[in-house]
């Protein structure tokens, strides 16, 4: 496993991050996504990521079951808040971070955690607000370092302008070779002010490991087949000429001796700005798959035809 800095943290995070969002709401799955757990640690996976609202605490719980009697200076862990987590229970309040904080903590069986992200931004409190709560969980130690996911870029600069509170070191956007978003902008602001990515989607939810074959039934078991699961996918990615295209890719994978998803993680892990590609999994197999893609060499002029063949949806 390879490893980067995360912006201007102490922080050392590896190239490929385990996420907690579908996979870990589940109880019938829970001791899957343990397994999945304990085998991204033992390939030297360190960021764990995870957020209040999967599964309304299903995911913290279960990651908090599977790192108990693990060293906590052994990973980096990962939450967020913002989305509603009951009737009156959302946003960015000072009020919502203490709380929601807390509970976070709890789940996880730990007394902080090393990255704490604004999993939206909350356009009915006030900026000051926000960043003087996320700042007070700084100096409380309950929360090492802060972030933020899919905020506008204004917005950013706006908090970025803000005098005497906690500073931003991670960006967590959606960014893979179907959604590249992140280029516009985001991507020169972060480099500029310390900050850098921690990718969600890498694999467009699945698409780029090329199992949705073009004109055929999507596979059992897989995202695409779960009605839950299913309702996140971009429609546009399934449509035959993208999945084609997918294919296409994925020769040029075979080219570079890679799987198609190692080659999309490498593709992600191309950009500097980018700390680490998070990946989800329902087997253990597949972290080791994903695992491989950490400090891969690949011919840049393979990208360049994996960008022309993929239009961004």
């Amino acid at each position: 496993m390879k490893y980067r800095k995360l912006g201007n943290s102490e922080l050392l995070v590896s190239e490929i991050g385990f996420g907690s969002w579908l996979t870990f709401t589940d109880p019938q799955r829970k001791q899957l996504a343990i397994s999945c757990v304990h085998r991204a640690l033992d390939l030297g996976i360190n960021f764990l990521d995870t957020a209040n609202v999967y599964g309304r605490g299903a995911a913290e719980t279960v990651l908090g079951e599977a790192l108990t009697g693990v060293k906590r200076e052994s990973y980096v862990l990962a939450t967020k808040l913002f989305f509603p987590m009951s009737s009156a229970d959302r946003g960015l309040s000072r009020e919502q971070i203490q709380k929601q904080l807390d509970a976070s903590l709890q789940r996880l069986k730990v007394q902080y955690v090393d990255l704490y992200q604004c999993h939206r931004y909350d356009f009915e409190t006030p900026l000051e607000e926000t960043m003087e709560a996320l700042t007070r969980a700084v100096t409380s130690g309950k929360v090492r370092y802060i972030g933020f996911s899919e905020w506008p870029l204004e917005r950013i600069e706006a908090a970025l302008e803000l005098k005497n509170v906690a500073r931003f070191v991670s960006s967590q956007p959606q960014y893979s070779l179907l959604h590249r978003e992140p280029e516009n902008g985001l991507l020169s602001l972060s480099a500029k002010t310390g900050i850098s990515q921690v990718v969600w989607s890498p694999l467009a939810q699945g698409v780029l490991t090329g199992k949705y074959l073009p004109n055929s039934p999507a596979p059992a078991h897989s995202r695409a087949a779960d009605p839950s699961m299913g309702a996140f996918l971009n429609p546009d990615w399934l449509a035959p000429a993208v999945l084609e295209a997918v294919q296409e890719v994925g020769q040029l994978a075979a080219k570079a001796n890679l799987t198609l998803a190692q080659f999309a993680l490498a593709w992600v892990l191309r950009q500097p700005n980018v700390t680490s590609a998070i990946v989800g999994a329902s087997r253990p197999e597949q972290v080791n798959d994903n695992a491989a893609a950490a400090g891969a060499h690949v011919d840049p002029a393979l990208f360049t035809e994996a960008e022309r063949l993929l239009p961004s949806h």
